[in-house]
């Protein structure tokens, strides 16, 4: 059940966290659709582990992890936006 709600969240939060990127609707919105997308990364990275016949999506997510660790930090920890 556990790893069930894992894929569904990951897939749910990923899709959402897409739209709010998507609608670049401003600085604050785009870093807080990066936190989603870091918890999908975090329930696909679980799912993909603990389904062996899914293993290659928990590798896959531990690099979109890291980008999207990046997207979190250039959005909403960054003081000064780029020139």
């Amino acid at each position: 059940m556990m790893i069930t709600a894992l894929q569904y969240y990951g897939a749910a939060a990923g899709a959402i966290a897409a739209l709010i990127v998507s609608l670049d609707l401003g600085r604050r919105w785009t870093g807080f659709g990066f936190v989603i997308f870091v918890t999908s990364s975090i329930a696909l990275i679980g799912w993909g582990f603990l389904k062996p016949e899914a293993e290659g999506i928990g590798w896959q997510n531990i690099v979109l992890l890291g980008i999207n660790v990046i997207g979190v930090y250039r959005y909403l920890l960054r003081k000064n936006p780029p020139a």
